[in-house]
């Protein structure tokens, strides 16, 4: 299902034994624009720290409860590796956090998710593990950015400025941004520029996007239309299918 990324932002994160905090932002990959976690505020019973909650451990969503349910303890999460939100997330911070949480490595597979298609699938000790652990020595730098540092560039078209970058639509199956970052030409992050190739009529008179109107695959076959770009899914059927194939 998509959404505005704007409705993840203060969900409730509900642990096996009771509650964790709330969402306050997420961490996406700029290679391949997939949000890699959550941040999640945690209140009270941890003193305001914030955690890191990767969507390999989400179990369910509820959207009509303002719910996210994962599979971790309370006491998994308070014992989980510290990071300084202020920094940088290194790649090495990230593979101690795989560790800690025994999920396979994300990084260096050819989906989405590395050697997986869904996030899940990262939580389950198998063949993966052989692969997991190749990544990890041949693991390159993260290229995660902040979903708050980023709101609010701006945007290029061919032709001019056309705006800025106000919330994420994101996919809450696969964990990825959608739409925008197959018709982005480059991103300047040292300008806090967006660069589509897109021209500012094209972009006008596309489709309007209202955030109180859910976004149906019919939409998205419009927008799709309307820009003339073959639509994400069918290309991702195939990589289901092949996932599949190779899982047997």
């Amino acid at each position: 299902m998509l959404t505005n990324a704007a409705f993840l932002k203060g969900l409730a994160i509900h642990a096996t034994d009771g509650e964790l905090g709330t969402v306050k932002g997420f961490y996406f990959d700029d290679d391949t624009w997939t949000i890699r976690y959550l941040v999640v505020e945690t209140g009270g019973w941890l003193l305001g720290r914030q955690v890191l909650i990767s969507p390999i451990s989400i179990a369910r969503v509820d959207w009509k409860n303002k719910r996210l349910d994962v599979a971790l303890t309370k006491e998994q999460v308070e014992h989980s590796p510290g990071i300084d939100l202020h920094q940088p997330v290194s790649r090495q911070h990230e593979a101690d956090y795989s560790a800690y949480y025994a999920y396979n490595y994300y990084w260096g597979g050819p989906y989405m998710w590395g050697p997986a298609f869904y996030p899940a699938d990262l939580s389950r000790k198998s063949s993966l593990e052989v692969a997991s652990e190749k990544m990890r020595r041949e693991s390159a730098d993260s290229h995660l950015r902040s979903s708050e540092a980023v709101t609010g560039y701006h945007v290029e078209a061919t032709d001019g400025e056309i705006g800025h970058i106000d919330e994420f639509v994101v996919d809450d199956e696969l964990w990825a941004v959608r739409v925008a970052p197959a018709w982005i030409l480059r991103v300047s992050w040292a300008d806090y520029k967006v660069y589509a190739f897109l021209s500012r009529e094209e972009i006008k008179s596309a489709p309007e996007y209202l955030v109180s109107r859910p976004l149906t695959r019919e939409y998205e076959g419009l927008l799709h239309t309307h820009y003339g770009r073959p639509p994400y899914w069918l290309h991702e059927a195939e990589h289901r299918a092949s996932f599949s194939l190779s899982s047997v």
